[in-house]
This record gives C-alpha cells, structure tokens and sequence, in this order.
C-alpha cells in the first residue's frame, strides 16, 4: 500500500478502529455504557473510522476470540473495561494470553501508582492494577493514576468513562490519522419516504460519499435528516447542492 503524508502525523489511507467493551454488567443492563459514543466521536475527530463495536462478558476465551478478530481486521482495537482491581478485572490477563506475553506487576505503573497512595496503601488489590503485558507501553491516567496500557495495535483503557476519557486523550498522540471524515446535515421536514427516491439517485450519482437518512418525531410531526459524509470537502459540496436540487419543491427543508 501507498502511504502518503499530508501533514504531521495524518496519512492519506483510511485508519480504522473498532472499539470491544468488557463487562459482564454492561451486558445485564446493570450499567449503561457512556464510552461508546464518546469513542466514536472522538475517532471521529481524530481521522479515525470506528467500524465496529463489541460488547463481551468477563469471560477469558471470549475476549480473545473477540480480539484476536478485531486486531486483525483493523488499525487498532480499543478495549474498556476489566482492569480495576478486582478479581473479576481479567482484561489484561487475557490480552496478555492474545500476544502470548508473559504478566506481572510492572515497576512503572507501581511508580506511577505510588504518585497517589502511601506504601501502605499500595494492596494487592491495588497492585493488580500495575499488572501489564511485557512488552506494553503505558498509558496515562490523570484522574487516579491506574495506567492503562497499549499493546501492538490494542489500546486497553478502564471503563469508567472519566478515566477511559483521560487515557484516549493521552494516548491520541500516539495513533496515526488518517483524513478527517467531513460531514453536511440536511433537516427535511417530511417522512423518510418523500425523499428516499431523491436520495437513492444522489448515491447513484455520487457513489463515493456515504448518504444516510435518520428519521424523527417533532411535536407529532415526522422528519428526516439527511447526512452526507466525505474526506473530500469539494465532493460533498458538489453533492450536497445536487440532493438539494433533487428535493420535491413542496418540501420544506434547512441546512
């Protein structure tokens, strides 16, 4: 492949990425996941497609078939969740089992550990969270300084969003982008069928900028908004003018 350098460290192929959360309790309901969203628009930002996401229980063998699919399918692979200091925090010993590494209580995370607890404080149940991969990098986490990890192209943050939060921030620097992924929303004020047919004929004429359409409920009104998304910032003005000039006139809409 061809690789070409726009500027710093964005790069003309696609990047993409899939997120695997961990957790039995995201699974039962129990806690309603806030990363996915945050993941996705922060990929989003960065010049990363997020392509797939995963939810799977505590479970060893499930974590690495999960990732073992997803590491190899994409440029990187986030993790969330598992790696507090429970025993049912098994994240990084199954990761460690993925990449055949070897695991233990690393003297780096147990310095960074030490920023925030006394001696004392520092239990096994707190050392299990200075447990890393040979082999990993660290990852900073500013808000209770249990370092995350990075592995290969597998990136492992916490689940707690704040923290999850300040580790994808510390680690940005470090992934490669690609081009952002522009994006034109168009407000039309009928139901989705009204313009399915204008829509199905932009695709046709602009096949390589992806179109969806996202129907809502206002008021006991339905409408739709149609989205346009490209890295190329002239295809998407083109396309954009020509769905709009493919709009019935009786159909109010807003940019």
């Amino acid at each position: 492949m061809t690789v070409t350098l726009l500027r710093n460290d964005v790069f003309a192929e696609e990047v993409t990425a899939a997120l695997l959360v961990i957790g039995d309790e995201i699974l039962s309901g129990r806690t309603k996941d806030k990363n996915i969203g945050y993941v996705a628009e922060h990929c989003t930002e960065i010049g990363i497609r997020l392509r797939e996401v995963r939810i799977v229980p505590d479970d060893e063998a499930a974590i690495i078939a999960a990732l073992d699919t997803l590491r190899a399918a994409y440029t990187y692979v986030f993790t969330t969740g598992g790696i507090g200091p429970t025993h049912d925090d098994i994240t990084a010993d199954a990761i460690a089992k993925a990449f055949n590494a070897s695991i233990d209580v690393d003297p780096r995370a147990v310095a960074v550990l030490r920023e925030r607890y006394a001696e004392a404080d520092l239990t096994p149940a707190r050392l299990r969270m200075a447990r890393i991969p040979e082999g990993a990098e660290l990852i900073e986490n500013s808000v209770s300084k249990a370092p995350g990890f990075m592995i290969g192209n597998v990136i492992v943050m916490a689940g707690i969003p704040a923290i999850m939060q300040a580790m994808l921030q510390a680690v940005t620097p470090r992934l490669r982008k690609g081009a952002k992924l522009l994006s034109y929303s168009i407000r039309v004020n009928a139901p989705e069928g009204f313009v399915a047919g204008p829509l199905r004929d932009c695709q046709r004429a602009f096949p390589d900028v992806a179109m969806g359409s996202y129907p809502f409920s206002e008021d006991g009104r339905y409408g739709t908004h149609l989205v346009l998304r490209s890295i190329d910032e002239a295809l998407l003005k083109q396309a954009k003018a020509d769905l709009i000039s493919r709009l019935p006139p009786d159909i109010n809409f807003s940019e």
